[in-house]
């Protein structure tokens, strides 16, 4: 009988080890979006990014801005308030156009790409030393032969996908 409570014991201590592991990782300032936020921070503002873009496209301003906002709001637990917020978020988008590229022998564009570029400031109130202020671009290569507008609001979604995942990994991951 005493071999088979050994046996019990031998897979108990580890499961008591791996769950205060967790438990105790939990309580830091990590998360599994691999975010890095000071426990002290517990707000943060995002305002509206106009297109400031010479070509405008009516959506793109309100599409980024709520992409970033759920961007952040889904994987921290930082609440969104209007203004004033620990961390702030602003900025503009400053390029917006498609241009033809991989042309082929006949003069030919096989592919067109979509590209948006936007400004960010970002300000930390607890830590001065994490502000930044920078660009970022994603494009996004679609077939020639087909219209901008045929594919446009799906390129959208996954470029602003993309800015935002860059605003959010040089803001609070800290690569």
């Amino acid at each position: 009988m005493r071999s088979s409570q050994n046996k019990g014991f031998r897979f108990l201590i580890p499961a008591i080890l791996i769950a205060g592991f967790l438990g105790w990782s939990g309580c830091g300032i990590y998360s599994f979006t691999g975010a890095s936020i000071s426990p002290d921070v517990k707000t943060i503002s995002i305002k509206y990014f106009p297109n400031n873009a010479l070509l405008v496209q009516p959506t793109l301003s309100n599409t980024f801005t709520e992409t970033l906002r759920d961007k952040f709001t889904n994987q921290t637990n930082l609440k969104l308030v209007n203004s004033g917020g620990d961390l702030n978020i602003e900025g503009e988008i400053t390029g917006y156009g498609s241009e033809p590229v991989a042309i082929q022998g006949d003069q030919q564009a096989a592919l067109q790409r979509l590209k948006i570029t936007i400004s960010v400031r970002f300000t930390n109130k607890k830590d001065e030393k994490q502000n930044f202020e920078t660009s970022f671009s994603r494009y996004e290569d679609f077939d020639a032969s087909k219209r901008l507008s045929e594919v446009e609001e799906g390129l959208i979604g996954t470029i602003t996908d993309a800015l935002a995942q860059d605003v959010f990994n040089k803001a609070v991951v800290n690569w």
